[in-house]
């Protein structure tokens, strides 16, 4: 029988580089969506192909890390991760379409994992799901992603926002509607494409966890007072782990904004974060710099670069009379005819 299934893309709001940091961050789910069609056959493999590749890929279905490679390791991956917690999947044929763009920081590699694992193996809790795809991307793709992107994907609700608290694995529901209050979200794909699934980002992990054992603490979590970063020999591992203490902050005080409606307040906290990021965690660019500021000096509330850094998006909140003029300072500032679309918080992943 045919399998259909589908998840989205997640724009995190704020909090980055909190989630392996056992911190909070708020994303909500992106109208754009990975989708899958599933044709389970008798077969030891599977067949898998891409509207965003011109060949089709064998996997077989007892792949191991580093056999695969490409994005087609993402979809071994979950079959590696599947099969190792002792599920049972066919082979088949899976056809993969995707409206989530490669390489913009909106995680495109987490909505196809669990787009694949809800067709290859339905029913699983979705926690349970979460963790399986965060392993497929850990140990066989070999990126070193916190769980942040497939809780985006996997619990996305229409007008709401996730508030994630990774120590204790929770996610609550804050409502987010912006445009009820008369402001936009915009999404500034800046065309830059990252590439912190190298070195980059496993060194902004590595810093914090030197960080924190210099603290003498399990995790950035466990730390209240920035004054404990004296403690920290590195000045470089010093300056990540304040981003990572002042975004955890500014996390709870962006959902007090927003249960407030304080969208002048919300944005605020979005120019502070990307201002810890560019000055303290060193993830931006210069591009993303300009595109930020230029939106705000245009008339934006606030504005960030959203995702794991080194390009990808800058997200702003925009009243809505001032959105045509902050989408042509953009446009003239990025200087690459940047992709600037209002968007909103979507539906998570589900069988279609």
């Amino acid at each position: 029988m045919t399998v259909r299934y589908s998840a989205p893309g997640r724009v995190n709001l704020i909090g980055e580089h909190t989630d392996y940091n056992l911190g909070w961050s708020l994303p909500i789910a992106l109208p754009q969506r990975t989708s899958v069609v599933f044709e389970p056959s008798a077969a030891d493999e599977l067949t898998v192909s891409s509207d965003l590749a011109d060949d089709a890929a064998r996997i077989p279905l007892t792949t191991k890390p580093g056999e695969v490679t490409g994005w087609a390791a993402y979809v071994a991956g979950v079959v590696w991760a599947l099969r190792a917690a002792g599920h049972r999947i066919p082979g088949g044929v899976l056809s993969i379409s995707s409206e989530v763009p490669v390489g913009s920081g909106l995680s495109s590699s987490a909505a196809l994992e669990c787009a694949v694992l809800g067709a290859l193996c339905p029913g699983i809790d979705r926690l349970d799901q979460a963790r399986l795809a965060q392993r497929a991307e850990n140990e066989y793709v070999g990126a070193p992603t916190g769980l942040l992107d497939q809780i985006s994907s996997l619990f996305g609700a229409r007008a709401t926002a996730l508030l994630i608290d990774f120590r204790e694995l929770t996610v609550t529901q804050v409502g987010f509607d912006p445009s009820s209050s008369g402001v936009e979200l915009l999404l500034i794909d800046s065309r830059e494409r990252h590439g912190h699934a190298g070195g980059e980002y496993a060194a902004r992990r590595l810093s914090c966890e030197r960080a924190a054992a210099d603290m003498g603490v399990v995790s950035l979590r466990e730390v209240n007072d920035v004054a404990a970063l004296g403690r920290v020999t590195d000045p470089v591992d010093a300056r990540r782990a304040r981003h990572v203490l002042t975004e955890n902050q500014r996390v709870l005080d962006f959902v007090a904004a927003l249960r407030n409606s304080d969208y002048a307040a919300a944005g605020r906290i979005f120019t502070a974060s990307h201002a810890s990021m560019r000055d303290d965690f060193a993830i931006t660019t210069p591009h993303i710099d300009r595109i930020a500021r230029a939106a705000v000096d245009a008339g934006a509330l606030g504005a960030r670069m959203t995702g794991g850094g080194f390009g990808g998006c800058v997200i702003a909140l925009v009243p809505a009379s001032r959105v045509s003029a902050v989408s042509v300072a953009v446009s003239a500032a990025a200087g690459n005819q940047p992709v600037i679309t209002s968007t909103y918080a979507a539906e998570g992943a589900s069988a279609t």
